[in-house]
Parts: C-alpha cells; sequence; structure tokens
C-alpha cells in the first residue's frame, strides 16, 4: 500500500476512501443478485443466473485468472525478500546457474509445489485465518522501524501525481477485490442476514489498515518507497528481519489455497480423475507461476495489470452488469441507475488508464 501512495500522492488518501466505497457498493449489488436466488452459491453462478452459461464461463475465467496472477505475485515476493536477506545466493539446477531473486523463486517453488497436490487442505485454511491479524502485525512492525529503529517519518512526499494515479487505482482496485468469494461466504452463513454488517466491518478494517499502511510507509520513505516495503527497511534492525520473515510466511500458507480453484475448474473441464494426471497438472500449472514471476519480476506492475485488467472486471463492471440484468424489469430512471452507470464509467477508466500504463511500465522495465 505505500507503493500506491508513492505512485500517486497524498491524493491517495481520497482514492483509498473512494475505491472502498465503490467497492462497497458493488459488493451490495452482489448480494442483492444472491438475495434473489438463495441457490447461487458461487461467483459464477451470478452470471449464469444474469447471462446464462456464457456469464458463468466468463466469471469463472475472470476468477481464476484473478488467482493466477495473485499467486504469481506471492511468487515475486517471496524472491525479493528472501533476496534481501541472502543476497549473492546462487543454486544449480539441471546444470543451471541461477542467481538472486529467480534462484529463490525457484526454490520457493520448489518447496510449494508438493502442498498444491493433495485434495484436502484443511490444514492450510486453519493457518491462513491469521493471515489477517499478521497484516497487522507488519504494520506494527514498519511503524516501530520509523519510530524506534532511526528511520523516522520526514518524507513530505508529493499531493499529487498524475502519471502515477492509474497504477494507484489500478492496486486499489485489486486490495479490495474479495468478491469473487463474497457468494461462497454468504451461502456458508447460519445467518446470512448479517452479512451486511460482516461485510461493512470488513471494508471498514480493511480501509484503516490500507489508510495506516499507506500514510506511514510514504512518510518513512515518499517517492523512494519500493513495490513491498519490506525492502525498503533497514537490514541489520530487528524489526526490519521480524517483517520480512513475516511477510515470506504469508505466502507460503496461503499459495496453495489460492490456487486451488484454478487447479480445480481446470481438473473439472479436462475431466481429470486420475490421480498422476492430477499432480501433472498440477505441477505443470505451479511451474509456470515460477516462470512468469522470473521473467516478470515487478511486483506492483504485476499486481496494477491484474487490477486493472482482471480484478476491475470482477468487482465492478460484472456486478453492476450482472444487477442490472436480473432486476432490469424493475429498474427504473433514476439515482439507483445514475450511480451504477458512474460506476461503470469510472471503472472502464481506471482499466483502460490502468493497463495502459501497467503494460507500458512492465515493458520498459525489462528493456
Amino acid at each position: 500500500m505505500p507503493f500506491a501512495f508513492a505512485a500517486g500522492g497524498w491524493l491517495s488518501l481520497a482514492a483509498i476512501l473512494t475505491v472502498a466505497a465503490t467497492c462497497a457498493y458493488t459488493a451490495w449489488l452482489l448480494k442483492r443478485c444472491i438475495e434473489n436466488n438463495l441457490l447461487i452459491k458461487t461467483y459464477p453462478a451470478i452470471g449464469e443466473l444474469a447471462f446464462g452459461s456464457t456469464g458463468r464461463i466468463l466469471m469463472t475465467l475472470l476468477m481464476n485468472v484473478e488467482l493466477y496472477f495473485t499467486v504469481i505475485g506471492m511468487l515475486i515476493i517471496e524472491g525479493d525478500n528472501i533476496e534481501r536477506i541472502f543476497p549473492s545466493t546462487k543454486i544449480h539446477l539441471a546444470g543451471l546457474n541461477i542467481k538472486g531473486r529467480q534462484a529463490f523463486v525457484v526454490l520457493v517453488t520448489l518447496i510449494l509445489l508438493p502442498t498444491t497436490w493433495p485434495r484436502n487442505l484443511r490444514v492450510l485454511s486453519y493457518l491462513s485465518l491469521g493471515s489477517f491479524l499478521v497484516s497487522f502485525f507488519i504494520l506494527s512492525t514498519v511503524f516501530w522501524a520509523g519510530a524506534v529503529d532511526g528511520v523516522g517519518f520526514h518524507e513530505s512526499g508529493d499531493v499529487f501525481i498524475m502519471n502515477g494515479m492509474p497504477t494507484t487505482l489500478s492496486l486499489l482496485v485489486f486490495s479490495y477485490g474479495g468478491h469473487t468469494i463474497m457468494p461462497t461466504i454468504f451461502s456458508s452463513m447460519e445467518n446470512p442476514s448479517k452479512v451486511t454488517i460482516i461485510f461493512s466491518i470488513a471494508f471498514t478494517i480493511c480501509t484503516i489498515h490500507y489508510l495506516l499502511m499507506g500514510i506511514i510507509g510514504y512518510l518513512m520513505f515518499g517517492g523512494a518507497t519500493k513495490s513491498i516495503i519490506t525492502l525498503n527497511l533497514p537490514r541489520n534492525k530487528m524489526s526490519s528481519k521480524i517483517a520480512t520473515w513475516t511477510v515470506i510466511v504469508i505466502p507460503v500458507v496461503k499459495y496453495a489455497l489460492a490456487i486451488m480453484p484454478v487447479i480445480n475448474s481446470l481438473e473439472e473441464h479436462c475431466k481429470i480423475t486420475k490421480r498422476i494426471s492430477s499432480i501433472m497438472l498440477r505441477t505443470s500449472l505451479v511451474l509456470s507461476t515460477a516462470i512468469i514471476a522470473i521473467a516478470v519480476p515487478f511486483f506492483a506492475y504485476v499486481i496494477s495489470l491484474t487490477g486493472s485488467l482482471i480484478t476491475c472486471a470482477a468487482t465492478i463492471f460484472l456486478p453492476c452488469f450482472c444487477y442490472m440484468k436480473i432486476f432490469k424489469s424493475s429498474m427504473k430512471w433514476g439515482v439507483e441507475m445514475l450511480l451504477i452507470i458512474c460506476v461503470i464509467v469510472a471503472g472502464a477508466i481506471v482499466s483502460i488508464l490502468g493497463t495502459y500504463v501497467s503494460i507500458k511500465d512492465i515493458i520498459h522495465d525489462i528493456n
């Protein structure tokens, strides 16, 4: 989140609140769609209710592509942070000399690979519940580095950076993009009537965390803030080491859980039932994420591209379109229709500009 501030300036504060309100509204639209047919239990099912099999396929594709690029981001985080702890490391694999962050991406991938083979990930799901609290723990260690370990909060930053705002907005959309799992959460609740309260609390807590992390990080490092805040922290301080290792542990727990829906969709589509075929598919998919993580080693740009191209569609466009299609018989021109149109237009602007800037930045850094 500090990098979002570094990209867009202090007006990122307003951007966070705007994106949070927009995504909360589209989440409410999804809730209305689910309430229209309580048999809906998944995100693609909403698409099917609105647009038939085409809607289901599209929403399944978006959900899986978003998760796929999310796990690629996890591998990039692992490589960057472990390299910071063990610089100048080399490994020899199959006659190849691999060094630096690429070596750690390969190493982490090989470690994570067996975690994707089991069909039951119950243990990992329990461990992942703590990631929410861990995010606030990381926030506290970053604050400690600034307040106690000598980094300080001396950077003034810029008020507004026009060229970087598309990146900021794309990162924010990605950060609030949990809409694909909302129907599953809704259907699993004992008392679905409380879903509005629960989602409101979740959005509020996330927004507070994003604001605090962004403000603290930007005050500490200003325009020099890197895509992963731990890369800015001093190497020799205990708070930095704790924060870095904590960031490293999170993807280890969440990688298999995040990629599993993609695996399940592919196995269902390919009608894979044999265990050996399943392991081969899972292995190929995991290795493909490592290849992309090595080829495009820019965490912020990968996440920004995902946010503008994929998450924006899944979080903003499709909830609006599905809602209008499902409730078309009762919708009339008025405040609600105008609000939905404004959300779609704003989302389109973010998506187009964010995708263009992200692709341009990736090409520029690769070259």
